[in-house]
């Protein structure tokens, strides 16, 4: 197992976190989640940080949990552990705390797909702002194989992007779901051939950085609660948003960049 299971670089104001056991398949172990976490969380303080781009290492981005990790494999005849194990204490320790992290980043987050993204593999990626797959990625809600549900934001997920039909479709099948399917039906931003990909997703990270992340992360913010409020209170928290953004430097930037005819440069963070 390589010491270091999250590999970090940065270029410019993008940071690339790569998911790194490619022996197998950079599927998760508590470790790895504890990493990746404290990657998330490292970035999210960083102010050099504007943007995270996501991948894995070798021929897949990630395929799901390893089951041979000590919370989840479960006993066998023999074992001096005969105790069921409890895959909620994973959930609440490990999966719960990354995909709340994932999904309140004060800046963009991109997901780059290579290879196959599995089970919570697969949720993690769909919780990112943007996700980006190869032409030889694809998608699997592995969970019913195992008598499982989904996690790591799944049920929350899925509805919300392909709607209940193609959610349990996705979800009770479990069949695997090619990325330019995936695509075609809203699951995805973008399907790329495979070789573009890596250049393809540090260009779109690239972009978003040099955006007003402040303002795109309370984009995201608002896209998701607005799930739950009925259309005049969407208005009022469009409005309360609205409020706090013009006072930003990067709304007063932006309308001076726009009258000057120039390119702007925001800071806001």
């Amino acid at each position: 197992m390589p010491e270091t299971q999250i590999l970090s670089s940065q270029e410019g104001a993008v940071l690339t976190l790569t998911l790194n056991r490619p022996q197998a398949l950079n599927a998760f172990t508590s470790g790895m989640l504890s990493e990746l976490r404290q990657a998330l969380d490292a970035a999210a303080a960083d102010a050099s940080v504007r943007c995270v781009l996501i991948t894995g290492a070798g021929r897949a981005f990630c395929a799901g949990q390893d089951l041979s990790d000590p919370m989840v494999k479960p006993a066998e005849a023999g074992d001096a552990e005969q105790t069921p194990k409890d895959i909620g204490l994973l959930l609440d320790g490990f999966y719960i705390p990354l995909a709340q992290r994932l999904r309140s980043m004060p800046v963009p987050v991109v997901a780059a797909v290579n290879g196959v993204a599995a089970g919570a593999g697969a949720n993690f990626a769909l919780g990112c702002d943007l996700v980006l797959a190869g032409q030889s990625a694809s998608f699997i809600q592995a969970f019913a194989k195992i008598g499982l549900v989904p996690d790591c934001g799944g049920t929350w997920l899925l509805p919300r992007l392909v709607g209940r039909a193609r959610a349990l479709q996705l979800a009770l099948l479990g069949e695997k779901l090619p990325a330019e399917a995936a695509q075609a039906m809203g699951l995805i931003y973008q399907c790329l051939p495979d070789e573009e990909l890596a250049s393809a997703a540090q260009a779109l990270a690239q972009r978003l950085s040099q955006m007003p992340v402040r303002a795109l992360a309370e984009t995201r913010r608002a896209i998701d609660a607005a799930g739950l409020l009925d259309f005049d209170q969407a208005l009022q928290q469009e409005a309360r948003l609205q409020s706090r953004q013009g006072f930003s430097a990067d709304y007063k930037e932006g309308v001076q960049a726009f009258m000057q005819k120039r390119a702007p440069k925001f800071t806001d963070r």
